[in-house]
């Protein structure tokens, strides 16, 4: 099966999902520039508050439209500069938060492939009002099985390549993050790989999502959780100024 993406949808998919961030900005905007106006300050002072508010609420959408509908992210064209090998009959694991747009495409890239699909979504401790939202709108592979961060249902050295895809930054304590990095190893061959994308705590993405660059963590932070987890490789690559792709083992 295929799920086609619409157009847009990458963008779409983030104005849905934070639109009480919208609605909160849209609002404070509003009062802000009220209160300017009653005050009778200089006209250049509205100018900037809504210039500096337009960048804080526009850029997010343009730069997710760029890595989401423009850059080829969902074709994983980038994966063959990852030299993972040939896939053509591994086992490949994808987990994700509950929000699920990659397994279907994998599936289609690696058809002969065995691919299982997680979802370590607890909705007690991942609580973001976006990650809910989009729950109930993410399409579900068939056989999709609901696990905790702390144990994946595979035997040892089991599995070619984990995909971890915009999914690990949903794990917000570094404990939990690093519990649920140590079972992805368990379950890898000694020459498997776990593959992980996401954004960065960093300049560029600051520059893109301003104070929404906190919902992500530093390459110093996946360093860390991916060394105490046991991995004893730790490259990245980019993919566009604003997402890394690292390649573990």
């Amino acid at each position: 099966m295929e799920i086609e993406r619409r157009k847009f949808q990458g963008v779409l998919n983030i104005l849905s999902f934070n639109r009480h961030f919208y609605v909160i900005g849209l609002i404070v905007l509003a009062i802000i520039i009220i209160g300017l106006f009653l005050l009778k300050v200089p006209s250049i002072w509205t100018i900037i508050v809504f210039s500096l508010f337009s960048y804080g609420l526009l850029m997010p959408l343009i730069i997710s439209a760029y890595v989401y509908d423009f850059s080829g992210y969902y074709d994983f064209k980038w994966l063959k500069q990852l030299q993972l090998g040939e896939l053509k009959s591994g086992q490949i694991v994808n987990i994700n938060a509950g929000f699920d747009e990659t397994s279907f495409i994998l599936k289609n890239n690696f058809p002969d492939s065995r691919l299982r699909v997680f979802d370590f979504y607890n909705h007690e401790n991942h609580t973001e009002p976006a990650i809910i939202r989009a729950r109930k709108v993410s399409s579900t592979y068939p056989d999709t099985e609901q696990i905790s961060t702390d144990y994946i249902p595979l035997e040892d050295n089991s599995v070619d390549i984990v995909f971890l895809l915009s999914a690990a930054h949903e794990i917000r304590t570094h404990k939990e993050k690093v519990s649920f990095l140590k079972e992805c190893k368990r379950i890898c061959k000694p020459n498997g790989k776990v593959i992980t994308v996401e954004h960065l705590r960093d300049v560029p993405n600051f520059f893109a999502f301003s104070i929404g660059f906190t919902h992500f963590f530093s390459k110093k932070t996946w360093h860390k959780a991916f060394n105490e987890a046991g991995f004893l490789s730790f490259k990245e690559r980019k993919f566009t100024p604003f997402m890394s792709i690292f390649n573990c083992n």
